[in-house]
């Protein structure tokens, strides 16, 4: 996985920010390589410092200070236009709240995406990919939080993104709904090659991952590589 090229490398990123009078240290010099098409896992209980490192790879939060590039940009250095345009174009969001638009079915909450990326899926194939054919023309209300969560990662991956960051996707489900989503993650990443990283505090998640990064205290404190990935069918917490 290693010989694969580095998508994203992270030095020394530190992010602090003020709570009323307490300044609080989300990151602190955190270093870190993320490959192409590999699956990871970043491990911690909540006040780790996950999100705040997700949202700073996704262009959605910038550091205090180090580096962060992603392939040959370095966004620690882009513009508010240019993090825009990335989001735009490399990066798929999966959050634990699914963020559809009510008044609109599967199919055109995806094609909501679609329609602005620049080589999309189309929205059928996106939802074939994660099981939904079947329920293309339902509303969120007609289907359940883990169909929802689905729509959302066909979603995500319909613009055919480099790049796949999820937070806490399985956090508002059980856990045989969130083993499907899980699923449909894992097909995902290996039918389209997108790196994909799951955030998780759940350590069960962790065997389905190339790559386990922890985090503790806002820094990394492990990382191993799985000898293999197991199938999320077989996981359960």
């Amino acid at each position: 996985m290693s010989d694969n090229k580095v998508v994203f490398r992270t030095q020394g990123l530190t992010k602090t920010y003020q709570q009323g009078d307490v300044e609080v240290h989300a990151l602190r010099g955190v270093d870190l390589e993320l490959y192409d098409e590999e699956m990871v896992v970043l491990l911690g209980a909540s006040g780790s410092g996950k999100s705040t490192l997700l949202n700073i790879l996704g262009g959605l939060d910038v550091a205090t200070s180090g580096v962060v590039e992603y392939c040959d940009m370095t966004l620690s250095q882009a513009s508010d236009r240019e993090l825009t345009r990335y989001r735009r174009d490399f990066v798929g969001f999966v959050f634990q709240f699914y963020n559809l638009i009510p008044s609109l079915t599967a199919r055109e909450n995806v094609a909501a995406v679609t329609e602005i990326a620049r080589e999309p899926m189309s929205p059928e194939e996106a939802l074939g990919l994660v099981g939904l054919s079947d329920r293309m023309d339902h509303f969120p209300a007609q289907l359940s939080g883990g169909e929802q969560q689905r729509v959302a990662i066909a979603r995500a991956i319909a613009k055919r993104p480099q790049v796949l960051l999820c937070d806490e996707p399985t956090g508002a489900l059980d856990s045989a709904t969130g083993v499907l989503v899980l699923a449909a993650l894992d097909k995902a990443n290996r039918e389209t090659g997108t790196t994909t990283v799951i955030i998780t505090h759940n350590a069960a998640i962790a065997a389905m991952a190339d790559r386990v990064i922890t985090l503790s205290d806002g820094m990394i404190s492990g990382e191993y590589r799985n000898a293999e990935r197991q199938e999320p069918a077989s996981l359960s917490w």
